[in-house]
């Protein structure tokens, strides 16, 4: 008989304990998803991509300092953490973020935006090391990574990008995502073509980059284009400047595109050479005016100043 009131007691015990979990499960759940739900993103034009054709519907997290290139940044614990909790994971690809290859991350949600041209891939040799700003030495070897400033790659993550994000958002709400996509994707052609026309007019005119980050741009567009590693914020030491007389003699470059704008000095230098200076800026992280249409409409346009 006791066995049995035992036996009753625990049983109404047990009963107690999950019911309470039960209760206070929801709730926690529901705070959960309230902190993590959304989408996370490798660099700014997959934001600006996933920003434009949500357009509020969910956030988009882009972590990446301002004064960092997203391409060597290491998240720290709460951005790595927002990563592994997010719905959708939208990462460059062409090796663009190698912190990932040292964390786990749920796979069923990551999404590589370039996956679709891979076997395009521009494989990087003999890279030199060197360091720019908070992330220190390193070096731009294996897969050039900068896909989106091949305009044509650029819609195509975009495509990646839309097939990602449909799923999360009402289905009343998919036909505008969609035509947010169109809207966008003509923007992009339409640069593309402007790109085209001007690499036609440049064929067999040599072209300086100031970083080893235009690989894609130049083949897209048939430019005759040799990469040095100047920064936009540091003059030249001498070593830079005769290594670049030393290119200049089987290359004679007229004109060097920068990552951003560049210092006073460096193009006065470049001038006493005989080199214009102009500003096409792949974008990787968020400008400090503007946005991503701005930038590339500025950067189209310096380039249709080169040409008649």
């Amino acid at each position: 008989m006791k066995r049995k009131i035992f036996r009753a007691i625990l049983a109404l015990v047990v009963s107690a304990l999950v019911a309470g979990c039960n209760e206070n499960t929801p709730k926690a759940v529901e705070q959960g998803q309230a902190r993590t739900s959304g989408v996370c993103v490798a660099n700014y034009p997959l934001s600006f991509f996933a920003e434009s054709l949500l357009a509020g519907e969910l956030p988009v997290y882009f972590d990446a300092p301002a004064d960092e290139d997203p391409a060597f940044w290491q998240p720290n614990d709460e951005a790595l953490s927002r990563f592994q909790s997010a719905q959708v994971i939208l990462l460059n690809g062409a090796g663009y973020s190698k912190w990932v290859d040292q964390v786990s991350l749920p796979q069923a949600r990551v999404v590589d935006t370039s996956a679709g041209f891979e076997k395009a891939f521009i494989e990087v040799k003999d890279a030199v090391t060197h360091s720019h700003g908070p992330e220190g030495e390193h070096a731009h070897t294996g897969v050039a990574f900068t896909t989106w400033i091949d305009l044509d790659q650029a819609a195509q993550q975009l495509d990646a990008v839309k097939g990602a994000l449909l799923p999360l958002v009402p289905e009343a709400e998919r036909a505008r995502v969609e035509e947010r996509a169109q809207t966008l994707r003509a923007k992009l052609r339409a640069w593309d073509a402007r790109l085209k026309t001007v690499g036609e007019k440049l064929k067999g005119k040599a072209l300086l980059g100031s970083h080893p980050v235009y690989q894609y741009f130049a083949r897209r567009y048939g430019l005759q284009l040799r990469e040095v590693h100047w920064e936009p914020d540091t003059v030249p030491d001498a070593k830079a400047q005769e290594e670049l007389k030393g290119i200049l003699l089987t290359h004679p470059a007229k004109v060097m595109l920068w990552e951003g704008e560049p210092a006073a000095e460096s193009v006065a230098l470049l001038k006493a050479l005989g080199i214009d200076s102009v500003v096409f800026a792949p974008c990787g992280n968020r400008p400090e005016t503007g946005d991503f249409l701005a930038i590339m409409e500025s950067n189209v346009k310096a380039l249709e100043g080169l040409v008649p």
